[in-house]
């Protein structure tokens, strides 16, 4: 199943936590903290939403930072994403 998102709404999966400090410590499932950056996987049309002109400037493949509640997340195929609008990504990670 493919998800086609509709107006400024974009779809995102969480990039894994990392696995190690920086100084080589393995961590412990508990002790990840849960991911902030997310990978876009599909990015709505834009246009006009709530009577404003929406022009989205993310695009498929970006990294993204979205706010720590934001979106409605799914299953997709065994996958969870989440439905975010373009306005609850915070940035774009380069």
């Amino acid at each position: 199943m493919k998800l086609k998102p509709l107006a400024d709404r974009v779809v995102v999966k969480l990039v894994e936590a990392e696995e190690t400090t920086k100084g080589g410590i393995i961590l412990t499932g508990a002790a990840k903290e849960k991911p902030e950056v997310a990978e876009v996987l599909a990015v709505g049309p834009g246009g006009l939403v709530d009577g404003k002109e929406v022009t989205m400037t993310v695009k498929v493949g970006d990294k993204v930072i979205t706010s720590k509640y934001a979106g409605t997340q799914v299953k997709v195929d065994g996958d969870e994403v989440t439905i975010v609008r373009q306005s609850d990504i915070l940035a774009i990670v380069e």
